[in-house]
């Protein structure tokens, strides 16, 4: 049988054989099948929940800390629907705490259950830490990223922007635009105060970006083509969240001390029950040298101490979430498909 020369080149083995090559060999020999509606949406919860619940749940800064933002979430939503009101002289007046089971936390001056007064007093603190710390975080990681990715023009404006408010002090702008609005929303109460805590995210945020921006990552996935949103979103932002969220956990702890030190003053008007309010009352009616009286300030300031540490505590922990290789080994479709 005759061949020709480029049969023979096909046909001919590494030890001088000649053999026919299937070509089936060169194709693709099975398709991956394409994951389905409720795969996709498995994996997606795989991801998304079970596997930073996961990481949370295996460390004790964030099972701590997660349980107790947990508790004042729960307080400052569904717990009022829970818990009656306070009254006055529903109980006896300055009742120690733990001394009776049906005023937990003792009373107050008008004999007013303290436990009642706390739980009705949180759903303004969390409206206050909610709206201001989201406010910082959000300006200064926005103004950040986009200074320090765009540069030139863009770069100086926003950061001559804030350098600006840097200079001016916080705590006296805070004091000015208090006193001359008079906010009785504690949703505005807390955007005024996040006023003054994002310049300094903001210049953090710009240098980190200043040396992601270079990284080769992000260098192939300009050359990719990809859009500066997609780009920010998925190779600068990522790499910046253990450090956002770090920075919420501060802001919302900042916000809570410097609207309780507010109201405490009575810089702020009383026109809602909060942690601050009870603390002023508290200095006001009560004999704070008296140790049967002193826990209608100690309790509020008890709190305070107790959702501050729950916050760095559970900022602490989300930095293991967005490690991405310790997130994979807790997710079940990690290594194959979903099931």
């Amino acid at each position: 049988m005759k061949h020709t020369e480029s049969d023979d080149t096909n046909d001919i083995q590494t030890d001088g054989g000649m053999r026919s090559i299937d070509d089936s060999l060169f194709t693709r020999t099975s398709d991956v099948p394409a994951l389905t509606r409720k795969e996709k949406l498995v994996r997606t919860v795989d991801r998304s929940l079970y596997a930073p619940l996961a990481v949370i749940v295996r460390d004790w800064r964030g099972l701590i800390g997660g349980t107790i933002i947990a508790l004042f979430v729960f307080f400052g939503t569904i717990g009022t629907s829970l818990v009656d009101k306070p009254t006055m002289m529903e109980g006896p007046i300055f009742l120690s705490p733990f001394t009776n089971w049906e005023y937990p936390l003792g009373t107050g001056v008008m004999g007013q259950d303290i436990l009642e007064q706390v739980i009705h007093a949180t759903p303004a603190m969390l409206q206050m830490v909610l709206a201001g710390a989201l406010l910082s975080v959000t300006l200064g990681t926005l103004i950040g990223t986009v200074a320090g990715y765009r540069g030139g023009t863009t770069d100086k404006v926003l950061m001559m922007a804030t350098d600006v408010v840097l200079t001016i002090p916080g705590l006296a702008l805070i004091i000015v635009l208090a006193s001359i609005y008079q906010p009785e929303s504690p949703i505005v109460v807390g955007l005024i105060l996040g006023i003054d805590n994002w310049p300094k995210l903001a210049r953090t945020i710009r240098s980190q970006v200043l040396s992601i921006r270079e990284e080769s990552y992000t260098e192939a996935s300009r050359i990719m083509g990809l859009s500066q949103f997609h780009i920010l979103r998925k190779d600068v932002i990522s790499n910046l969240m253990p450090y956002i969220s770090v920075n919420f956990a501060n802001s919302a702890r900042l916000i809570i001390f410097e609207s309780v030190g507010l109201y405490f003053l009575g810089i702020l008007p009383f026109t809602t029950l909060n942690w601050g309010v009870m603390m002023n009352e508290a200095y006001a009616g009560a004999d704070l040298t008296s140790m049967q009286e002193i826990h209608w300030l100690l309790v509020p300031m008890a709190l305070i101490m107790i959702v501050s540490l729950g916050f760095i505590l559970f900022a602490q922990a989300l930095d293991r979430i967005f490690n991405v290789r310790l997130r994979a080994r807790h997710e079940k479709t990690a290594g194959g498909d979903a099931q």
